[in-house]
């Protein structure tokens, strides 16, 4: 809406009632010239008058029927796909969806190179040790866990077991965010990191995409061989945003496999996707 010389509308699930009928209204007879939104915009009920362009970002969270769906709401519609991850599938379209391929490798100006290490749980107290000289520094740093409460079954680290621990350190710098709580209290959460009321951020994957805080310049991933390639890559992409060094912890298992330890390092020696 900042940047726009026309109206913006925005178009998501929680758009109910009359504002909602008069947002599609709009949409049908050409008053609303452009519209943000989420999976909504390609329900069944939504019709455009004519739909010129759609701008498909993260596309790799939708599926291909999907990405048809919202290109076949027009007669000639042009369709314009982003993302910032090559997974496989990413890759595949490219290859075989018969489209043009931008490839934009520069950083925006003034991003510094995000220093890869990684660690064994084992130097856990030395890790966290470093944290807090970051957070004595006035720092901020995501502490990323790959599950959200403990598991009988597998033994690694939870975010709310992790955090619970360093809330006991750091005290209410810590916040915590994840999948499974309400909306409204992981996006009160999310905010607190943002405003910078809490420094240290333990959280799952939802800060995978999305989130923009530039003055986060650490990210800690426990169990990092857990993820994939893609994951690691998207979640390091959450530092390294403002003018300040960063850093990404991969933490894993004391001994992991040949596969992984491959994987882990040829992730710590490219920022190139």
């Amino acid at each position: 809406s900042r940047l726009c010389p026309v109206p913006v509308a925005l178009l998501t699930g929680s758009v109910k009632g009359r504002e909602r009928t008069k947002l599609l209204r709009g949409l049908r007879d050409g008053s609303i010239p452009l519209v943000v939104g989420t999976h909504a915009l390609f329900q069944d009920a939504v019709a455009y008058k004519d739909l010129a362009l759609a701008v498909i970002d993260e596309q790799h969270r939708f599926g291909v029927t999907q990405r048809l769906t919202l290109g076949g709401k027009g007669a000639q519609t042009d369709v314009l796909v982003m993302t910032a991850t090559p997974i496989p599938r990413t890759l595949l379209l490219t290859n075989w969806g018969e489209m043009d391929v931008s490839r934009l490798s520069g950083k925006p100006a003034g991003r510094q190179p995000i220093r890869t290490t990684l660690h064994s749980l084992a130097t856990l107290p030395d890790v966290l040790d470093g944290i807090a000289r970051k957070l004595e520094a006035g720092g901020q740093v995501y502490w990323v866990c790959p599950l959200v409460a403990e598991s009988e079954v597998l033994d690694i680290a939870a975010a709310e077991e992790r955090f619970a621990a360093l809330h006991a350190r750091f005290g209410d710098s810590v916040g915590l965010a994840h999948g499974q709580q309400a909306t409204e209290v992981r996006d009160a959460a999310l905010a607190a990191f943002t405003a910078g009321r809490t420094r240290l951020l333990v959280a799952t994957t939802v800060v995978e995409v999305g989130v923009d805080v530039p003055a986060a310049s650490v990210m800690v991933i426990e169990h990092a061989e857990r993820f994939g390639l893609a994951q690691l890559h998207q979640l390091r992409g959450r530092v390294g945003r403002g003018a300040e060094a960063s850093f990404c912890l991969l933490l894993h298992e004391d001994h992991v496999s040949d596969t992984a330890r491959r994987r882990l390092t040829m992730l710590r020696d490219t920022e190139d996707g």
